[in-house]
């Protein structure tokens, strides 16, 4: 068998890295140039993390009614359906909770270690709070309640730069990993796609670890490991608990689902982590297959995720 010759070209985007691989090499400039943009204009459309970005001109003009871009229309529906499916474990109102954990700037440039910070157990505004007309284009925002995507949009920004890239491709495979959001489009190499499933996207590839295989939707994985800080000697991480406003204190370290979309995926594996101990049940009756590592190392495959080669020496709790 023959192994399919790839395109592959490297970067960074939205504070992660950004890989867009496709199946037709000699169109990879111009899929990596379609999935660029769709990136920058997420960017722009999305970061809470630049003055000029339009979810940061929203938040500052609370109890208006605001006109929006389709791209923040699509993105904001996108976490209102997240929040939605998974009863409020994955919630855009979580802005001012994650700015007063310290997570206040693009990750590259927040500080690994800092004085203390007073953290209060308070519940987040909830996503009820949000008065949002998708058909209108229209939303209002209460006083007290800032929007934060980033549970959904960067996996909406794969999944949309996936589809740009296969096109600009003439319909070929592509794939496009925003750090652990992995989405693919078009016609993929023979055998699927093998992704490695690991803590740190930014992990070499390395046969060691664990890979499956897609040939369509998108895989995500959540994990509290990586994106961590410390303030006054506690370690804090970016997966906020609505009911609390503060750092989930999960029994899970990571999680990583693969579903219909990247979206789904992401949403799911961030609410797995928020649910603790029901996360298998909720992903179970969701029919979404995932592979859930526990803080002692001890692995849960759920809905058909496949077991490894070999697996009889991997811990495993399921």
């Amino acid at each position: 068998m023959t192994a399919t010759v790839l395109g592959i070209a490297d970067g960074r985007a939205l504070g992660t890295s950004m890989r867009v691989v496709v199946t037709r090499p000699e169109s990879l400039a111009a899929a990596k140039a379609a999935a660029d943009a769709v990136v920058a204009a997420i960017d722009l459309a999305a970061s809470r993390f630049r003055e000029d970005s339009e979810l940061s001109q929203l938040n500052a003009r609370p109890e208006q009614e605001i006109k929006l871009s389709p791209l923040l229309t699509q993105a904001i529906s996108v976490a209102l359906r997240g929040a939605r499916a998974s009863g409020g474990a994955v919630d855009p109102t979580v802005g001012s909770a994650i700015r007063l954990a310290g997570y206040d700037a693009d990750f590259a440039a927040l500080p690994a270690d800092g004085a203390p910070i007073r953290l209060v157990a308070e519940r987040v505004p909830g996503w009820q709070a949000i008065s949002f007309n998708e058909t209108a284009r229209t939303v209002r925002v209460p006083r007290g309640v800032e929007i934060d995507l980033g549970a959904t949009a960067k996996a909406l920004a794969a999944d949309l730069a996936a589809a740009a890239a296969s096109q600009a491709s003439g319909g070929a495979g592509a794939l496009v990993s925003l750090g652990g959001d992995i989405a693919v489009a078009g016609l993929p190499p023979e055998g699927g796609w093998s992704i490695q499933t690991s803590e740190d996207s930014g992990a070499p590839i390395n046969e060691s670890e664990e890979s499956i295989s897609i040939v369509s939707g998108g895989v995500a994985t959540s994990s509290t490991t990586v994106r961590r800080w410390t303030r006054g000697g506690v370690a804090l991480h970016h997966i906020i608990d609505p009911a609390t406003g503060l750092p989930a204190n999960t029994c899970w370290r990571t999680a990583s689902v693969a579903a219909g979309s990247c979206v789904d995926a992401n949403i799911a594996s961030t609410a797995a982590l928020v649910m603790g101990e029901a996360a298998g049940a909720w992903l179970e009756a969701n029919r979404l297959p995932a592979r859930l590592v526990g803080i002692d190392g001890g692995i849960l495959r759920i809905a058909g995720w496949p077991e490894p080669p070999n697996s009889s020496s991997a811990p495993s709790i399921l």
